[in-house]
């Protein structure tokens, strides 16, 4: 009895584990919001990339933001420099320059080029159409990111206009994660 009790309590345990953000690539995201339009939130990251992994290990792994980014958003995993071909406003985006044999750093994805990403991580998000909003660069604890994908969420940051009104934002932003 004993035994069938711990069996049951690490599938449990093994379950709430294994849930975790539902990435997609951007064109199911993209597919998606047609039938169902909703933001899109984008993590653009590299294979050698430490704070990549870190905000894999430390930030998407938090319960609160993983409940909250598979609620409100289409979360897309994207490797900036990655061979994934991209169809975006009419354009198909693809990395010609990809060396398969090329250790450590490749070359960018032209993508990324045109979200205008030069560092990584970088989170992106995208509107209900997918527009691009804003790509916001650097690593993010949980917390830090929260603003972000709240004030994304709830269209804040069409008020957001100048650099005064960004910091009272924070100032008066009710953290929850």
């Amino acid at each position: 009895m004993k035994n069938i009790l711990l069996l049951v309590l690490l599938f449990t345990i093994g379950a709430i584990n294994a849930q975790g953000i539902n990435w997609m690539t951007m064109n199911e995201a993209l597919e998606a919001q047609k039938k169902e339009p909703k933001k899109i939130f984008m993590d653009v990251y590299t294979t050698w990339c430490g704070p990549c992994k870190m905000l894999d290990k430390n930030t998407f792994s938090d319960k609160s933001v993983i409940e909250y980014v598979n609620k409100n958003y289409y979360a897309v995993k994207f490797n900036a420099e990655g061979t994934e071909e991209v169809n975006f406003q009419d354009f198909v985006y693809t990395n010609p320059n990809y060396d398969a044999n090329r250790k450590g750093r490749n070359s960018q994805h032209l993508f990324a080029h045109a979200l205008k990403v030069n560092a990584y991580p970088s989170l992106a998000f995208f509107r209900e159409n997918g527009d691009v909003i804003q790509a916001v660069p650097g690593y993010r604890t949980p917390k830090e990111l929260e603003i972000f994908l709240k004030m994304i969420y709830t269209d804040d940051y069409l008020k957001l206009t100048t650099a005064e009104a960004w910091e009272a934002y924070q100032k008066d932003f009710k953290y929850t994660f």
